[in-house]
């Protein structure tokens, strides 16, 4: 038997140049490589809200509250649900056959929407007079279809987040906790914001040169596998550039897939791991299909909880995720399926779909 000592697990916060390893390139090279003029970028401030047609609203009403929204209005056709952020509502479900309706950047200035609202697919400029915070959107198209929508003119709620109380934690060397009990109540992982969406393609170049030539979307990391000895890229996790403004890790995403064109999921920040397992117990007890989770990916560093809605699209809950800027390298990664999660469940097939 033998008795060499097998080392412990360990974790560290480590910079974002150590993390993505040596193989690398800056965001600068490779804006230059792809001969992209960021000035002809439609630039977006943010990830709105996801647009979803449901053909039982009220399922999915009782799904959205269990998962962790609340509802800011309601017609018999339509429902927008809110998060305890800033925005004005993170998600917006129609009546009808189900349906991908897209995810919903905000543009930056007045003039980044005129932009996007001249492009080729671009539809007529849409009122949302029927909206909370109204604005106008418009719809484009990208090279597989998908709508791509972008909103302006919303106006701000003015209301203070009141985020959910900071637990104290006690560790081996270090314990403030002294004569405090920490202590939970049951019920849905409250929603903060909308994180990030993206789709599964069978056009991953053209969605690439896509989305960030028209966009001011920039890849985090770049995923590949070899093929006789050749690089090919098989997925892009990607972040808006806002220069030297951190922001989240992934905002949208592409990977390949060679049987169907879809979209993959929709992800919801909450607060942190005991609102996410509180949130993940609750949903198990209501009955609802667990898809993956929950596990801490790598690429983000996100502990993620996915499920299936009531009709059939991905949602997913994450807390404590990666922040990048312009300074941040791209990079270089060989995919495969365990690089997809440091812990947690085997990762299922239909994740991979």
């Amino acid at each position: 038997m033998s008795t060499d000592r097998i080392p412990p697990n360990r974790g560290a916060s480590v910079p974002d140049v150590v993390a993505v390893g040596e193989s690398n390139v800056s965001q600068a090279e490779w804006l230059a490589k792809q001969q992209i003029d960021t000035k002809e970028r439609v630039n977006l401030k943010k990830l709105s809200h996801m647009r979803y047609q449901h053909p039982d609203l009220e399922e999915i009403q009782v799904f959205m509250l269990d998962f962790g929204m609340e509802i800011v209005k309601k017609t018999e056709e339509e429902i927008w649900f809110k998060g305890y952020g800033p925005d004005q509502y993170v998600y917006y479900a129609r009546k009808g056959p189900k349906k991908f309706l897209g995810g919903v950047f905000e543009a930056q200035s007045k003039e980044d929407f005129d932009r996007a609202a001249s492009l080729p697919t671009a539809s007529a400029v849409e009122e949302l007079s029927q909206a909370p915070g109204g604005g106008c959107l418009v719809t484009l198209t990208d090279p597989e279809a998908f709508p791509v929508n972008v909103v302006f003119g919303q106006e701000p709620t003015n209301i203070e987040v009141s985020h959910p109380e900071r637990l104290t934690l006690n560790f081996p060397g270090e314990k403030p906790r002294r004569r405090e009990f920490n202590r939970f109540e049951p019920g849905p992982a409250a929603v903060h914001k909308l994180g990030h969406f993206g789709y599964a393609t069978q056009q991953l170049q053209s969605q690439v040169e896509f989305y960030t030539s028209t966009f001011n979307i920039v890849p985090t990391d770049l995923l590949y596998i070899e093929i006789e000895g050749q690089k090919v890229l098989v997925t892009m996790f990607a972040h808006l550039d806002l220069g030297e403004t951190h922001t989240d890790h992934h905002s949208f995403f592409l990977s390949s897939n060679p049987k169907a064109a879809h979209v993959h999921h929709c992800s919801f920040e909450v607060n942190d791991y005991d609102t996410q397992q509180l949130g993940h117990q609750w949903l198990a007890k209501k009955g609802y299909k667990s898809v993956w989770g929950v596990g801490r990916h790598i690429l983000g560093s996100q502990i993620f909880d996915y499920w299936w809605d009531t009709t059939g699209n991905m949602v997913e809950h994450y807390a404590d995720g990666d922040l990048v800027n312009k300074d941040t390298p791209i990079g270089d990664i060989q995919a495969g399926s365990e690089s997809l999660a440091v812990w947690g469940p085997e990762v299922p097939a239909s994740f991979l779909q």
